[in-house]
């Protein structure tokens, strides 16, 4: 089954992808802006949002699932845009299809291996028996006793969808907990993208680090950086109008 995408504006294709738990809607505030001089495709990840859902998940997967759906559209090759998990199925795909990239944002992420760093997420999660909940508030009580950030948790709950009498996970919670090493692991090493690359880090964000610098411009070489001040991991979020002026600048250039 293909992916599920939203498609907005007109001009060269440009492609946007979410991060892990999220789903197209995370980055429709760029998308809006972006689809102003630019044909935009919001993509859901494999297993999240609407995209269909499978027993198996790694970068490499998702990249060569995206690589499947960009080849039955009537363009072949765009820019990407992805944010954190997504940033990195973008560099998968950079690394393994550079043919098919124009240009290449990532947003707060680097290609290297990361801790696992998400237990608490997990374990509210699995704490919520969605076909068993009579209210959204009642998963919001069991994921406040593992997660803190009222923020955090609404973006999560986000994933929480009617179903029958009940609730549902649109995204596959399972593939993603079973998988969830998969998918911390740093991107392909021994390949190259010599295509235009902009690294954007939030300021307070520890994602992207100056020891990752190596291991950044040897898989990507032409890579820029530009930190935007005052925001953490969700920068788009935060600040999505510097944020959407410092990738058109990055796109037009």
């Amino acid at each position: 089954m293909p992916l599920n995408a939203r498609q907005a504006g007109t001009g060269k294709p440009v492609v946007l992808i979410h991060g892990l738990f999220g789903s197209l809607e995370n980055l429709g505030g760029i998308a809006r802006q972006l689809a102003k001089h630019y044909c935009v495709h919001s993509i859901d990840l494999p297993n999240h949002g609407r995209s269909p859902h499978s027993d198996e998940t790694s970068l490499a997967q998702m990249a060569e699932q995206v690589y499947h759906w960009l080849q039955k559209q009537s363009f072949q090759h765009a820019s990407f845009i992805g944010h954190s998990l997504g940033g990195k199925v973008a560099m998968e795909l950079a690394l393994d299809h550079p043919t098919c990239v124009d240009r290449l944002a990532v947003l707060d992420i680097s290609p290297v291996h990361y801790d696992p760093h998400h237990h608490q997420v997990f374990q509210g999660l699995l704490a919520i028996r969605p076909d068993e909940l009579n209210s959204r508030g009642q998963a919001e009580e069991i994921l406040a006793q593992h997660v803190e950030e009222p923020a955090v948790r609404s973006f999560l709950l986000k994933n929480l969808a009617r179903q029958g009498k009940g609730y549902g996970w649109r995204m596959n919670l399972n593939t993603l907990h079973k998988h969830y090493p998969q998918l911390v692991k740093g991107n392909r090493s021994g390949a190259c993208f010599r295509g235009k690359t902009l690294f954007l880090k939030g300021g307070r964000s520890a994602y992207i680090q100056n020891s990752h610098h190596g291991e950044i411009v040897s898989r990507f070489p032409s890579a820029q950086f530009k930190i935007v001040a005052d925001t953490g991991h969700w920068l788009h979020a935060e600040k999505p109008d510097l944020v959407t002026r410092l990738l058109l600048k990055f796109l037009a250039h």
